[in-house]
């Protein structure tokens, strides 16, 4: 049986027509850069999320990049993410200017470890950046009361966890400001690259737009110096088609995540852990094996896709060598990154093919 690690095709072919008619209409319309469209997603988005305001941007990393230097990030300043993500969080960070904090991961879970989390905080410490990685929601209690106690703002990097839950709330509701991607793997993705930034406060909503928009907030009149970033009208048409069917899509990747943690029984395999009052959206089943690259080959051999979430961590990275952060120093981190196999999660896997995983899995011996 071949399972590729992702596939479009279930979700494409059950909205082709949606698709192929959101298409037509900016086609016809014959307007492909902020217009009703776009305006529409937004709308809707916000109100998905449970924020006031969203602001369509060109991809997830400049999402984080704009709403940090609407909030005056910048040179001299420090803002904690976590040790265990995708690049495009410390990217966010230094291209403000700033330099990001690395903090450890809870390895149940990926995420952030909120313990310690003040003890990473300074002077120059502006913000803190929590992940929602592969979907799981970051403990966010603790985090907004260091981020209360120390005066310092909250981005929440929604990347990878469109609709998921903390204590019955969308994350991406927390802090004064949160980045989304809508890269087409993602569970609501376009069909390109595509951002938004979601907020209550309508200054910083106005100033995100702007710097996304050459720092403008009218045509040829520019009050920052800002970025060529906005979200189409072709991707905003895509994602409105999808945005309906997207927990309905979610509820299905818990239903896949709950066979493969239920099924998995292999004493040389780890799965994730859900914290009590979190409710992922499994953007990434990721399991750990202290024998990750044979785990991987055989379920390569067996015709599986695999993918590795992220096999450098950031600080041994050659572009982050001035973070002067040598192997070894953030432990949690390097033993995910060697430790951590992807396996097939998209919506419209079959039963039978989940099972095959997991049989896959169980029967791997190191």
């Amino acid at each position: 049986m071949k399972i590729p690690f992702v596939s479009f095709l279930p979700m494409e072919h059950e909205l082709n027509d949606d698709l192929r008619a959101a298409f037509g209409r900016v086609f016809k319309r014959s307007w492909y850069i902020e217009g009703a469209e776009d305006r529409a997603f937004e709308e809707a988005f916000a109100a998905f999320c449970g924020t006031k305001h969203c602001i369509g941007v060109g991809n997830g990393l400049d999402a984080l990049m704009l709403a940090l230097k609407a909030l005056g990030v910048g040179a001299g300043d420090e803002v904690i993410i976590p040790s265990n993500t995708f690049i495009a969080t410390a990217l966010a960070v230094t291209y403000t200017g700033a330099k990001p904090v690395l903090v450890e991961p809870d390895i149940r879970t990926f995420n952030i470890n909120p313990a310690l989390i003040e003890a990473a905080v300074t002077e120059k410490t502006k913000a803190i950046m929590p992940v929602h990685l592969y979907g799981q929601p970051c403990d966010m209690d603790p985090v907004m009361e260091i981020a209360e106690k120390h005066s310092l703002f909250v981005v929440e990097d929604c990347a990878q966890a469109h609709g998921a839950l903390y204590k019955g709330r969308k994350v991406g509701t927390f802090g004064i400001a949160a980045g989304f991607s809508f890269y087409p793997g993602k569970n609501l993705g376009a069909l390109g690259d595509a951002g938004a930034c979601v907020t209550d406060d309508k200054a910083l909503a106005d100033k995100i737009r702007a710097l996304g928009n050459y720092g403008s907030d009218y045509k040829y009149h520019h009050i920052y110096p800002g970025h060529n970033s906005r979200l189409d009208e072709m991707q905003a048409a895509f994602l409105a088609a999808k945005l309906p069917h997207l927990d309905r899509m979610n509820a299905e990747r818990r239903r896949i995540a709950a066979m493969y943690s239920e099924g998995i029984h292999n004493p040389e395999v780890t799965t994730p852990v859900v914290m009590d009052g979190c409710t992922p959206v499994w953007h990434i089943y990721g399991i750990r094996c202290a024998k990750r690259d044979a785990l991987e080959k055989h379920l390569n051999e067996l015709g599986i896709g695999t993918n590795k979430h992220y096999p450098i961590p950031i600080h041994l990275q050659e572009c982050y060598r001035d973070l002067n952060i040598p192997r070894g120093a953030l432990p949690v981190a390097e033993e995910i990154s060697r430790t951590e196999l992807s396996i097939p999660m998209y919506y419209g896997m079959k039963d039978e093919e989940i099972r095959y995983v997991i049989d896959a899995v169980n029967g791997f011996r190191g």
